[in-house]
């Protein structure tokens, strides 16, 4: 009666001990949900409930639209603030993911009689779903090697760095939302992977739509899962799951992925998307080999697995001639420019300036790697070590991650933000499995356990978690399965001397343990790691990526100032101005004059016409006269150029300068980018070309600079200025914001450009207006 009694008590302790487990892991995921919302409100406590950055401008002027006037008014909106003359429909080109989160969200706050603004709903829509993504890095990973590990990756993720720059309060982009629907798409395909659901894998296709509402970057999703696939088919891994996980996704969520009407029939046009197709025709090749092989004779198998083979083959050269010829026709052969750069890094800067000029689509430092990622960097090959002990399908899935991930962050450092997830996920399984091994050690060298039984000792050892303990129980069984099978064969076989297998389990694993003292000085290493790693994080997160970019601070002896130039600007814009003002400028500043100041811009961050971007870049680089005709050609009324040089501000137009010459040449080829270049130096001292210090962008810039200091020392390029007493004759300043920053000119009328003239005789006067009554107009030669 005592054994039964005592295994009765054991069964007892060891089902409180999971349960506690189960409480205490669902607390610790509350606490990194909150940790990873309130580590990004830096920026809302330092400074203000306001918008950050450019691209977030125009989603808020989106989901502004979209609350007033409602979803249908919303996907057939033509936009006429913006690409003037063109215009641009609204529904029809964006990603609605972020917008439709965002305006549901606010329309369940108010239902619930909660007023909140649409731009405060916008400002923390970020921090709330990077909690999200937090619990989904958590479900990912507990799928790959146990709830321990789950639990620290999602407390890396939620401090991470890289993650951080594009989720603080107010960073209202597309990466808000679709860093949380790429971890969780890919937790399901996981999940579906383990389980066989075809629930799950249902769940799958609805998570893949969702990313691909959110973000172009869905065809990482829809490569990488294909690349798995094929590594299982390849490795001998094919399984039903393994269909059951992938075929659904295919079929169902490219058709979800053509309703997005920013997509449409890309989901199935395009080379982006032909992996994913291929490896479907594959995998059906495969499912149809197993299943032969289970109903047939293995003579009557060879001939028919020939069949099946021949006719697979003859299908695949069939659909990949048909999608040869279907992408024939185009010049990148259906890539799209930026995955062409993801995989020829030099191909941007040779065929697309455009794509090359923007800041993020620049490859990484390597310093840029310990700032985003920090420690993780060093972790990440043990977690990959540790993902191959044992492998499995899910395993091997984060491998692949990671790898690919590396790669692409490596090409374009706006995609450090994908490694981030696979970092963590990384990071914690190494994290997880160094703190096992070491609490172990410990556990069974302390002199106070020394009985009890083994199930009880193995349970003392795993992890916090019911689903960790559950594992943990899990690997001794199959331990000692595998250590008693020899046993068996040697009894039968009698051939060679095998040692007998221990009989306490506990004996086992103290052969794995390490010494006591080197057991507690790695513990001690480990925190003292993930202590460095908390404060990086949380000084990246205060002083880094807290500053939103249209209000500038620095700090000197004299305390913190403030520069509210951008704004201060778009709001003498927005009083000053006409409602139906145009106003030009290069095109980074486009979102915010159209959502800050209400007013019509030529070109702005969309950057989805070449030609457009690139007469504007042939305005800034061309003489005085020559930028007035094509201004007032597109019906210009005010142009807005960003300086720097008098408090130092980098990111100015006249650093930007050189990319706007070769946009510009590579459409109107009279530009050259040689013309600019003191003996290839870009220069804009004394020695710098005559082109250049007669072009629009240099005397907007610098107009009246002279009278700050009497030197014109510009603290940017840190030279004094080569032209520097000049007036202009066919533009006229309006106004100056308070530190310089942001300067604004008006077009001068034909009439005003007329009068510094020298007087021409009657004849030839008579003449001019002999022609304008003639009805004949002066043709634009840059149109």
């Amino acid at each position: 009666m005592a054994a039964p009694e005592a295994s009765t008590a054991a069964a007892a302790t060891t089902s409180l001990r999971y349960a506690f487990g189960g409480v205490l892991s669902f607390f610790i995921l509350l606490l990194i949900g909150v940790l990873a919302f309130s580590i990004r409100l830096f920026s809302v406590i330092k400074y203000e409930s306001v918008i950050h950055e450019f691209d977030p401008y125009f989603n808020y002027r989106v989901t502004q639209f979209l609350t007033k006037n409602g979803i249908y008014d919303f996907w057939n909106w033509f936009d006429d603030r913006t690409w003037y003359p063109l215009g641009r429909v609204i529904g029809g080109t964006v990603y609605p993911g972020l917008t439709l989160t965002a305006g549901t969200l606010w329309w369940f706050l108010n239902s619930l009689n909660i007023p909140l603004s649409v731009e405060t709903v916008c400002v923390f829509t970020a921090p709330i779903f990077s909690a999200f993504a937090s619990w989904a890095t958590y479900l990912l990973t507990k799928e790959v090697k146990g709830a321990g590990a789950g639990l620290t990756a999602a407390a890396l993720l939620a401090m991470v760095p890289s993650y951080i720059s594009r989720s603080v309060a107010g960073s209202y982009d597309n990466e808000a939302v679709a860093i949380f629907a790429l971890i969780f798409t890919f937790f399901l395909y996981i999940k579906t992977l383990n389980t066989g659901s075809l629930f799950y894998a249902t769940l799958n296709a609805i998570s893949y739509f969702y990313m691909v509402c959110s973000w172009g970057g869905y065809t990482f999703i829809i490569n990488l899962i294909p690349m798995h696939v094929l590594l299982c088919i390849v490795t001998g891994r094919y399984s039903s799951r393994l269909y059951i996980a992938y075929a659904p996704l295919v079929v169902l969520g490219t058709l979800l992925a053509a309703l997005v009407p920013v997509v449409g029939f890309n989901a199935v046009m395009t080379s982006e998307h032909f992996a994913s197709f291929l490896v479907f025709i594959i995998i059906h090749v495969v499912a149809l080999v197993y299943y032969i092989k289970g109903i047939l004779s293995p003579k009557m198998f060879k001939l028919a697995v020939t069949l099946v083979l021949s006719a697979g083959l003859i299908v695949c050269f069939a659909v990949v001639a048909i999608l040869i010829a279907l992408v024939a026709s185009s010049p990148t052969k259906g890539w799209s420019g930026r995955s062409l750069s993801l995989l020829d890094p030099t191909y941007a800067s040779k065929y697309i300036p455009i794509i090359a000029s923007v800041s993020e689509h620049q490859p990484p430092t390597w310093p840029s790697y310990f700032m985003d990622i920090n420690v993780l960097a060093f972790l990440v090959p043990a977690g990959i070590i540790a993902c191959f002990l044992p492998l499995s399908d899910a395993s091997s899935f984060v491998v692949l991650y990671i790898v690919t991930s590396v790669y692409f962050s490596g090409v374009m450092v706006r995609l450090m933000l994908v490694l981030a997830p696979a970092a963590c996920i990384m990071s914690g399984i190494a994290l997880s499995e160094a703190f096992d091994t070491l609490t172990r050690s410990i556990k069974f060298q302390l002199p106070g356990i020394s009985g009890g039984n083994s199930e009880a000792n193995a349970g003392d050892a795993s992890s916090a978690s019911a689903s960790a303990q559950n594992d943990v129980i899990k690997a001794d069984k199959t331990e000692e399965t595998a250590k008693e099978r020899p046993s068996r064969k040697s009894k039968k076989k009698e051939k060679e001397p095998v040692e007998r297998p221990p009989r306490n389990p506990r004996n086992a694993k103290k052969l794995l343990v390490l010494p006591f003292e080197a057991s507690i000085v790695g513990i001690f290493l480990l925190v003292l790691l993930g202590a460095f790693y908390v404060v990086h994080c949380v000084w990246a997160a205060a002083e880094a990526y807290s500053a939103p970019s249209i209000v500038l601070t620095s700090h000197s002896h004299d305390g913190l100032h403030v520069f509210d130039d951008f704004r201060e600007a778009y709001a003498w814009l927005s009083h000053n101005t006409e409602v139906d003002d145009k106003v030009a400028s290069w095109w980074d500043y486009g979102y915010q004059t159209t959502a800050m100041a209400n007013r019509t811009v030529i070109v702005d961050n969309n950057t989805w016409n070449n030609t457009h971007i690139a007469t504007v870049g042939t305005a800034m680089s061309s003489p005085e006269k020559a930028a007035w005709e094509i201004f007032s050609s597109l019906d210009v009324k005010y142009v807005l150029v960003v300086f720097g040089g008098l408090v130092g501000y980098p990111s100015d137009d006249i650093n930007k300068f050189l990319w706007m010459v070769r946009i510009g040449g590579g459409v109107f080829p009279h530009i050259k980018e040689p013309d600019y270049l003191r003996d290839g130096q870009y220069r804009i001292d004394s020695e710098a070309t005559p082109t250049m210090l007669n072009c629009l962008m240099y005397k907007l810039s610098y107009y009246r600079f002279v009278e700050t200091d009497g030197k014109a020392f510009d603290r940017v390029r840190r030279t004094e200025i080569g032209k520097k007493h000049f007036k202009l004759t066919h533009f006229e300043e309006v106004f100056t914001t308070h530190h310089w920053m942001v300067r604004l000119y008006k077009l001068k009328p034909p009439k005003n450009r007329l009068r510094g003239k020298t007087k021409k005789s009657k004849a030839k006067t008579s003449s001019a207006s002999s022609s304008k009554r003639s009805g004949k107009i002066t043709r634009n030669p840059w149109q």
